[in-house]
């Protein structure tokens, strides 16, 4: 049963659309248990337009794009944990931003993580200061239980930066997916066969 969380080193580096590719290869459904910011194509709509799968409500559809805690805060909403649990079942879970972003101001996505006990996906940039942002966050998670299943690298091929960070975290790297122009389903499918083995994540 396919079961992983994505997390990401930094915001904005491309872990939605690793996610897409996916579950999609996987045939997955997906879910994002806090979606912050309304007004651009939410990362459940990207899911549902690239990768075709099923796509579970949102547990918080948060208007100010901000970090949960904050957006919940602006918006009058008060998260409540106990809503944040997984449904049961094969899953790709997708958080927000780092592994280290506040879900409220005493609950972070990494303790979140701890709690499920789900392997997680690390998603890295493989763009200058990405072996200190992808070491740390490898850290963050190891300190707290987290299982990780491995490392996802984005962007160019950086051989060297891709190789010591799975060597110094001490987990394998599974693969990366290059930037696409255009991004389409079929051309993220077709990268996805072409960088990942599907077997690593059965």
């Amino acid at each position: 049963m396919t079961c992983f969380v994505i997390t990401g080193t930094d915001t904005g580096i491309g872990k939605t659309v690793f996610s897409a590719a996916l579950a999609g290869a996987m045939r997955t459904p997906y879910w994002k248990p806090i979606q912050s910011g309304l007004e651009d194509e939410t990362d459940s709509e990207a899911i549902a337009r690239l990768a075709g799968v099923a796509v579970l409500p949102e547990a918080y559809r948060l208007v100010t794009p901000a970090s949960p805690h904050l957006a919940a805060e602006i918006d009058g909403v008060t998260i409540d944990a106990e809503a944040l649990t997984p449904p049961e079942g094969a899953l790709i879970v997708e958080g927000a931003g780092g592994a280290l972003v506040p879900v409220t101001r005493s609950l972070l996505y990494a303790d979140l993580f701890a709690r499920w006990q789900i392997p997680v996906i690390v998603c890295a940039r493989t763009s200058l200061g990405t072996i200190n942002h992808s070491l740390l966050t490898i850290e963050a998670l190891k300190s707290r239980g987290v299982p990780i299943h491995g490392l996802v690298f984005l962007g160019d091929a950086m051989d060297d930066s891709e190789a010591i960070i799975a060597d110094i975290g001490g987990i394998r790297r599974l693969g990366r997916l290059p930037f696409l122009d255009p991004l389409t389903p079929e051309t993220l499918a077709q990268a996805f066969t072409a960088n990942f083995d599907r077997g690593d994540f059965a």
